[in-house]
């Protein structure tokens, strides 16, 4: 975690390396090729945005327990087997500056790593002895995967609108972000009430979150990204900025960017 993000969770540090600590220990596989695959991952780890979160909604409605840091270890889990499964599907060569997984070890161990992370997250969460958190995890995976193959889908045709794109991006995005709020206060039994208002501002930070990275696609340098610039043009991906400059200029102008774009 850098910059302006470190200093806003450095109060929760204590927390967060609890967390480390069993996030490493999820992680760790009796199988060497698994093994050595996963301190590639824990070793060029992203901002632990999610996890933060978790802990953050967590210590906002009461004490962080056991189970607290095994379900940030899940959302986790669950979010890096996305990533490897997510770089397949657009062929990225860069992950957070670094070559991603298909491109050192090939598209079918990439997509088999993804799959048993996936499956480590589901198994993880079962440690936790909540049905409640085992539903939303399950409930959060099935959203993930929903939202990639709308967004394919759409993107095959062209035709996605502002609607589409929102839909899209609050299963790819929201929903992952809406489950870390809520199941913190969900570790800690908090009311009702607090659970429903993390969870729908968790799915609006999402949406934001989800808005500009997208316009850092056109706005950014490779170098701050870690990753390829004008990726989602590339990949045929029809994004809030690309919608509104189709929806803003002539059907002769929008023929020729489509066209483009194809």
């Amino acid at each position: 975690m850098k910059g302006a993000l470190k200093n806003i969770f450095k109060p929760f540090d204590d927390d967060l390396k609890d967390f480390d600590r069993t996030f490493k220990r999820l992680m760790r596989s009796d199988v060497k090729l698994v093994d050595q695959i996963a301190k590639y991952i824990v070793k060029h780890k992203g901002k632990q945005l999610r996890p933060a979160l978790l802990m953050v909604s967590a210590r906002s409605a009461g004490e962080p327990r056991p189970p607290t840091y095994i379900t940030a270890a899940v959302v986790e889990l669950l979010h890096t087997a996305t990533l490897v499964h997510d770089d397949v599907v657009d062929d990225s060569e860069l992950r957070r500056g670094f070559p991603t997984i298909h491109k050192i070890w090939k598209n079918k161990i990439a997509i088999l790593l993804g799959d048993y992370l996936l499956a480590k997250s589901l198994i993880a969460a079962t440690e936790t002895g909540s049905l409640e958190i085992m539903n939303t995890v399950a409930t959060v995976a099935k959203r993930l995967i929903k939202g990639e193959m709308l967004e394919i889908q759409k993107s095959r045709k062209l035709d996605v609108n502002e609607q589409d794109y929102f839909r899209i991006i609050a299963d790819k995005t929201g929903s992952l972000i809406s489950a870390c709020c809520e199941l913190g206060a969900l570790t800690v039994d908090a009311e009702e009430e607090q659970r429903k208002a993390l969870k729908n501002y968790g799915e609006n930070l999402g949406l934001a979150f989800q808005i500009k990275d997208d316009l850092l696609d056109y706005e950014s340098s490779k170098g701050m990204l870690g990753k390829p610039v004008i990726a989602d043009v590339k990949g045929k991906k029809l994004t809030l900025p690309l919608i509104y400059s189709l929806n803003g200029t002539s059907d002769k102008e929008k023929r020729r960017l489509l066209k483009i774009i194809k």
